[in-house]
């Protein structure tokens, strides 16, 4: 009985690092902006007729640019924290799992920026 500490001081910071429920509403608030995103890009686009031209006219739209740059921004997001999920969740090795964190947080960052200078190309027609 040299131990005389209570059950909690001893579990007492062990617990969450205060973070989970940041990165779950995150992960909620985005699917909430990808939801009406997402439903309006695939009506915009199916009522559209198939031509080069009627796309690079409806991308130049300022209101149709912003829309898509925050569908962007918003998807990438969402595919970083839920993918982050996945991997801490399915990879067991400390570092093959940090290693996997920061490939798929470069890739997103990438594509994400991949996906915005394409729409500020068209949208200012250079």
């Amino acid at each position: 009985m040299d131990n005389l500490s209570t059950p909690l001081s001893k579990v007492k910071g062990l617990g969450s690092a205060k973070e989970g429920t940041t990165h779950f509403w995150h992960q909620r608030l985005t699917t909430l902006i990808l939801i009406p995103l997402i439903l309006w890009f695939g009506f915009s686009i199916a009522s559209m007729p198939v031509a080069h031209a009627t796309l690079t006219a409806w991308v130049q739209q300022p209101a149709v640019a912003i829309a898509l740059i925050l569908l962007i921004l918003s998807t990438f997001y969402h595919a970083q924290l839920g993918l982050q999920i996945v991997i801490e969740d399915y990879v067991s090795t400390h570092s093959t799992r940090t290693v996997s964190i920061i490939l798929v947080n470069f890739l997103c960052l990438l594509f994400a920026i991949i996906g915005v200078v394409a729409v500020l190309k068209i949208t200012l027609g250079s």
